[in-house]
């Protein structure tokens, strides 16, 4: 949380969402004095969630699946550019990227 390069919105309260590995009092602690609302779900949580309500969805997916789409472009995956503009212009080519193969699924 210390390595955010871009600044956050001021006026937006700041969510994160973690599994079961950040549960501890500590690192509790850590999340909420970074600035954040720390949503930690326990083992067996998101499923009793999913019995109530069937259109309830995990938050976490989304994450977990933008990692696999940026995951499949090489060049990022392992960092190689020495200058962080050069990196952070990857990155956003593989956002596009990923961004028009969406948009060319739905609406193609």
């Amino acid at each position: 949380m210390d390595e955010i390069i871009t600044d956050r919105p001021k006026d937006i309260e700041q969510n994160l969402c973690a599994d079961r590995g950040y549960s501890g009092q500590l690192t509790l602690q850590t999340i909420v004095s970074k600035g954040y609302i720390p949503h930690v779900k326990k083992r067996g949580e998101e499923i009793q969630e999913k019995k109530k309500d069937p259109a309830w969805e995990a938050r976490r997916w989304v994450v977990e699946v933008s990692h696999s789409w940026f995951n499949r472009f090489r060049k990022i995956l392992v960092r190689h550019e020495k200058l962080t503009e050069s990196y952070m212009a990857l990155l956003h080519m593989a956002a596009a990227i990923i961004a028009f193969r969406k948009a060319s699924f739905i609406y193609g």
